[in-house]
């Protein structure tokens, strides 16, 4: 190889580095309040209305219904009329959790009702 031939040859193409484009994704998570969970008994018309406006502050509430139930069936169907109507205004959702307790969820909040196999 002479010496002129280093100096003279042809330039090999360097390789290119890849360069990865990607998007950043944007988090649509607010760091606001977070939703707080609770229980409470449903024994009268009056704990009704408190459960819907801890509803609709955006909270979530577990009743349990199983009392009233055995005491005063005619009651009980009235104050879960007057939570489901509520539940409809706001956009809320109300589910039964066998027969001892109600979950009501404020809007923004869907109770999946879909049984998966073999879990009850």
């Amino acid at each position: 190889m002479s010496i002129f031939s280093r100096f003279f040859r042809k330039k090999q193409p360097e390789p290119e580095e890849k360069i990865e484009e990607f998007t950043e994704i944007p988090l649509d998570v607010e760091q606001g309040e977070k939703v707080k969970i609770f229980i409470e008994k449903l024994d009268s018309l009056a704990d009704s209305d408190h459960i819907i406006k801890k509803v609709r502050t955006g909270n979530i509430v577990i009743a349990r219904i199983k009392d009233m139930r055995e005491n005063n069936v005619d009651e009980l169907k009235h104050c879960i009329s007057k939570i489901k109507t509520s539940c409809a205004v706001f956009q809320g959702d109300l589910a039964g959790v066998g027969e001892e307790w109600l979950l009501v969820a404020p809007s923004g909040v869907r109770i999946n009702r879909e049984e998966q196999a073999g879990h009850i």
